[in-house]
């Protein structure tokens, strides 16, 4: 009789670096259209041309059109060719690094700055493609929910700082940054004329004066 035949699939190092390649080759395609063009004017078909692969490959590599745009998304904020988890940020690392709730708040607010002009024309695209398709309407508020868990932890945060107003809770603290740090909330400010240095100036002081108990010796401190 025959041997059975071993159907188990090879997985080889060289073949799994390709597979990471192509992926990251997919998403820099995808980050560079979706900016350049929009979400609504991007297409699969034109992110498997600019990446050369097929799409096929996109859709087994990282999803359909909405999956792209999130792990675009997750790409900016965290400033590399790949999607990173929260923690694994750089700017996470340091806000839970910094010794009092001033500097976190200081640098959150200096961080969204950054991240909010490129990530906020995202989001928005996805809230006006939800109006026609289910699965950006879900995508987007899974974001939304996700972003609020986040700024439960940065609530935390700040409470082990010893700082956080005692009467606030954790989840009132978090509702406030969340409100203010969200793609509307930012936009708002932006047709209004507010530079992003500008936006960022506002979340500090707005979230010092609001979040922080006063010092006790009564000295206020100096403002962002």
């Amino acid at each position: 009789m025959a041997d059975p035949v071993n159907t188990r699939r090879y997985h080889s190092p060289a073949r799994r670096q390709q597979a990471e390649e192509t992926r990251r080759a997919v998403l820099r395609a995808a980050r560079a259209l979706f900016i350049a063009r929009g979400y609504a004017e991007t297409s699969v078909a034109d992110v498997a041309r600019q990446a050369n692969v097929s799409v096929d490959t996109i859709y087994a590599s990282v999803g359909r059109k909405p999956q792209l745009l999130l792990a675009v998304h997750d790409m900016i904020l965290g400033s590399s060719d790949e999607p990173i988890p929260a923690e694994q940020r750089d700017y996470v690392r340091r806000l839970r690094e910094a010794a009092t709730a001033e500097d976190k708040i200081l640098l959150y607010a200096e961080t969204l700055a950054e991240l909010l002009p490129d990530t906020v024309p995202l989001d928005l695209a996805l809230r006006d493609a939800g109006a026609r398709e289910p699965e950006c309407r879900e995508l987007r508020a899974s974001i939304s929910r996700r972003r609020r868990a986040n700024m439960l932890l940065f609530a935390a945060d700040l409470r082990g700082t010893g700082q956080l107003r005692p009467d606030l809770t954790d989840e009132q603290a978090a509702d406030l940054v969340w409100s203010m740090n969200s793609p509307e909330y930012f936009q708002l400010l932006a047709d209004a004329g507010y530079t992003p240095d500008e936006y960022a100036r506002l979340l500090a002081d707005v979230w010092t004066r609001t979040l922080l108990a006063p010092p006790p010796s009564g000295d206020q401190p100096a403002r962002p």
